[in-house]
């Protein structure tokens, strides 16, 4: 895609900087954090087209929206995350990050732009996975159990999963995997994008499990490892099939 090229991309670059603006005066981000989403989303776009920025779009929204549902609640349970001065630059490159390299690499090399596209819409089914599984999960889920042993666990904790919690972050890997079908082509991809973000979501919660419990990593960390498992998964199955 040619920068500036055309009416619509103005419209997007009009919609980005206004989001820039408004996440920093509603405190959704700070500041660092809403300039460098902003390059997230140019990147996805020049890279993905019309398709990428719907499916990062997308997640925003559903993620958003998940993290502010029964807020109280994981308040009173420990398992809502402090961002009273707005998510961070380090929280916006752990999910949007790969989508934004992987979109730079289109942009650049264009002739790769099938597979890398794939492993973009892998990426961020897996960020959406994730995000939807842990902030739904947790209010939704009625038995939590640690994914290493299967044994009963508290809820909110690194590593603990439900049935509700994976049923919805496989609801929210299917929407990306339909907006990335509806954008290019209904085929086999549909099903290895929604794989993408599973294997991408237990990759999560067994670091979460292991390593961040024992805080050798951090959660941001711990989350662009998710979408990096995503879109390797897409790329491997691309080149397999």
């Amino acid at each position: 895609m040619v920068l500036g090229m055309g009416f619509g991309s103005y419209v997007i670059y009009f919609v980005l900087v206004a989001g820039i603006v408004f996440s920093i005066v509603a405190r959704k981000l700070t500041v660092r954090a809403a300039l460098l989403g902003g390059l997230v989303g140019f990147s996805v776009f020049e890279g993905g087209g019309y398709t990428g920025i719907i499916m990062l779009t997308s997640f925003f929204i559903l993620g958003s929206g998940a993290t502010s549902i029964g807020l109280n609640k994981k308040q009173a349970i420990g398992a809502a995350e402090e961002n009273k001065g707005g998510r961070t630059a380090g929280q916006v490159m752990a999910n949007g990050g790969m989508a934004a390299i992987l979109g730079a690499i289109s942009w650049y090399r264009p002739e790769y732009a099938r597979v890398v596209q794939i492993m973009m819409a892998g990426s961020l089914a897996a960020a959406t996975a994730d995000t939807l599984s842990s902030e739904l999960g947790t209010i939704l889920g009625r038995r939590f159990y640690s994914i290493i042993t299967f044994k009963k666990d508290q809820r909110g904790q690194d590593g603990v999963i439900s049935l509700g919690g994976t049923l919805i972050g496989i609801t929210g890997a299917a929407i990306i995997a339909c907006i990335y079908s509806i954008g290019h082509d209904w085929n086999i991809n549909f099903l290895w994008i929604i794989l993408a973000g599973i294997i991408g979501n237990i990759v999560d919660s067994l670091l979460g499990a292991t390593l961040e419990r024992r805080h050798l990593i951090g959660n941001n960390l711990v989350n662009f490892s998710n979408t990096l498992t995503g879109a390797a998964v897409c790329w491997l199955l691309f080149r397999l099939y």
